[in-house]
């Protein structure tokens, strides 16, 4: 089973679990955790070859999503978490998505920072040549060449150093096989889009994520259960770029919902 770390301030309160990026952890939420657990339980979970769950799963095989998402339901499942609000950012949005389309009984609402929605020109391209040169050049190369090309600002530089220093604790086999997904997210986010989920979704963006901005503004236009909150002087990664706004976005997302369905009881 995946390493997991729970904070629970009484049975009652709602449950919110946070899911990393590729190459990250699950420390990647110090900033959210002293916030959230006033409010929330909150349940951080460390991916696959991450963190701390870098040696609990063994496999040889290449991963698919399916499985990577199976990983965090059987900790639900564990933990007898029945439903959730799911708060992620990166690739950890389309983990979201994923178990939302799977078990979508399990969803109560999905904050998705830096959110992968569709994938334009430049990310394609990155994506192909990375394919191409991942079993010939150090991961850590290509790690920084993405997280250079993701986020390139000087302002960015704190984010881009952290998930450059998370991803070092990987292996390169084990890079690899998260890479070798990659060839499946076009395809996947195809699907998202035909088939959307009728789930709260509250998506925060900085404004300076040139990759993936604008998909998503596209996207929340044609959806009526989905908002967007757009952070300035962020980018991709911004709950570390702008934390505070971060939390008080997502926290007054989810207790708009708690209060919601308290009226309506």
């Amino acid at each position: 089973m995946l390493y997991y770390k729970t904070f629970e301030l009484t049975p009652s309160h709602e449950w919110t679990v946070f899911i990393h990026g590729a190459g990250g952890s699950s420390s990647i939420w110090y900033k959210q955790i002293k916030e959230f657990k006033k409010h929330f339980n909150i349940l951080l979970i460390d991916l696959r070859g991450h963190g701390n769950s870098k040696d609990r799963i063994k496999s040889k095989h290449s991963y698919s999503f399916d499985e990577v998402s199976i990983d965090v339901i059987q900790v639900l499942d564990h933990l007898n978490i029945r439903s959730a609000h799911f708060i992620g950012m990166s690739l950890g949005t389309i983990l979201i998505r994923n178990i939302a389309k799977m078990e979508p009984h399990r969803v109560k609402s999905m904050v998705m920072g830096g959110a992968v929605i569709r994938l334009n020109t430049r990310v394609k391209t990155l994506m192909f040549l990375g394919n191409v040169c991942k079993k010939f050049i150090p991961y850590m190369w290509l790690y920084r060449l993405f997280a250079w090309c993701l986020m390139p600002n000087e302002r960015h530089k704190k984010s881009r150093l952290m998930f450059v220093e998370q991803a070092k604790k990987l292996y390169q086999k084990e890079f690899i096989r998260w890479f070798k997904l990659t060839k499946d997210v076009a395809p996947l986010l195809v699907k998202f889009e035909e088939d959307p989920v009728n789930i709260p979704t509250l998506y925060i963006m900085g404004k300076e994520d040139y990759m993936f901005l604008l998909p998503v503004e596209e996207v929340v236009k044609r959806n009526n259960f989905a908002s967007l909150s757009v952070i300035e002087d962020s980018g991709h990664v911004c709950n570390v770029d702008q934390h505070k706004k971060f939390n008080d976005l997502s926290i007054a997302f989810l207790k708009s919902l708690s209060c919601s369905r308290v009226l309506n009881a």
